[in-house]
């Protein structure tokens, strides 16, 4: 008879052991905050899934299992895959969502293997990851400028916009994340000479940057400098309210050109719109703060910085395919550049 015991009571088991440092990475490094709280909403997914489809979800020890179980037992988890996959997307989740969730149970069947050292069958192997390539929206180098430059913009926007909108262009300019740069303090900002730069280490990535400021960007620091070097450069934010409050500017720098986004569900394309209030998605309605690094990174390489130094800053590796996208876009927007200068040289 298999012997059984309950997926969910092993995954809040998982999570726990990653968040006491019981569990680690092969490194040897803790599990990131962020990495646990990706585990829990899996755990969420699963319950919903479970509570609302009647699916028992259990893990069996398939090491004394004859041939004639092991197949059956192979049977229910393609079974499992199928129902959960199918529910996700019922539920309006897209391919890259759905995927990282199966890669987080997919991990959470090696950590059953190599931590609890329980025999799963290996399984997870029948469980296909799904990608999907979203568009990239990245500011212009254009727009970018007139957030930078523009006075009469500057003087339109109230006190908190203005706040928002430094942290904005300081993030196009640098590349860094969100979450970095308010963990910014006046540590990681050097003079030397005349020259300013700033030294960070990724949070996500643990890799370190050492990046020349230009001079507005200097200007943004100036503006926020602590006089603790304890106390973070710019006042602390929610995400939630950085990503309304972008869309607002956005709109006022007259950011409303309609745009077209698109999603995959099982690698089919579909046109979606985030906003059933609104009859035509615009540009505004689509900035957030993955814009700053995304708009860093392309504006580097539309003005001609190699792609290697690019990489440096950016810390993606040489065989980063995230990357090659960025490649593959700015070549898009100097395509259509070199197509405007070909039209004037076509007329005699």
């Amino acid at each position: 008879m298999k012997k059984t015991t309950l997926l969910l009571t092993l995954f809040k088991q998982f999570i726990r052991e990653s968040e006491t440092g019981k569990r680690l990475k092969k490194n040897g490094e803790r599990i990131t905050k962020g990495s646990i709280e990706n585990y829990k909403s899996t755990l969420k997914l699963l319950q919903k899934f479970s509570l609302n489809t009647g699916f028992e979800l259990r893990i069996c020890d398939a090491s004394k299992l004859n041939k004639r179980e092991l197949l059956s037992e192979k049977n229910y988890w393609k079974k499992f895959y199928k129902n959960f996959t199918e529910y996700c997307y019922k539920n309006n989740l897209y391919d890259n969502y759905v995927g990282h969730n199966i890669k987080i149970i997919r991990t959470f069947f090696h950590y059953l293997k190599d931590d609890r050292d329980l025999n799963t069958g290996d399984f997870q192997r029948l469980f296909y990851v799904r990608k999907e390539e979203i568009d990239i929206l990245v500011l212009s180098p254009e727009q970018l400028k007139f957030l930078i430059h523009d006075k009469d913009f500057e003087s339109s926007l109230t006190p908190a916009l203005k706040r928002i909108k430094d942290v904005f262009v300081f993030g196009c300019t640098t590349g860094l994340r969100f979450s970095d740069i308010y963990r910014l303090t006046n540590k990681n900002f050097e003079q030397q000479n005349k020259d300013w730069y700033l030294k960070i280490k990724s949070q996500k990535t643990k890799t370190y940057s050492f990046i020349k400021l230009p001079k507005y960007a200097i200007d943004i620091y100036k503006k926020n400098i602590s006089k603790s070097s304890k106390v973070f450069v710019f006042k602390p934010i929610t995400l939630f309210i950085f990503n309304r409050t972008l869309k607002q500017i956005g709109e006022k720098a007259g950011y409303t050109n309609p745009i077209e986004m698109t999603r995959e569900k099982q690698g089919v394309t579909k046109i979606v719109n985030k906003n059933p209030g609104i009859k035509q998605l615009r540009f505004c309605d689509k900035m957030s703060s993955h814009m700053m690094r995304r708009t860093a990174i392309t504006t580097l390489l539309i003005l001609g910085m190699p792609e290697h130094l690019v990489r440096k800053i950016s810390g993606h590796s040489y065989t980063s395919n995230s990357f090659n996208r960025y490649v593959h876009y700015a070549q898009g927007y100097i395509d259509k550049e070199i197509d405007k200068v070909h039209k004037k040289l076509e007329i005699y």
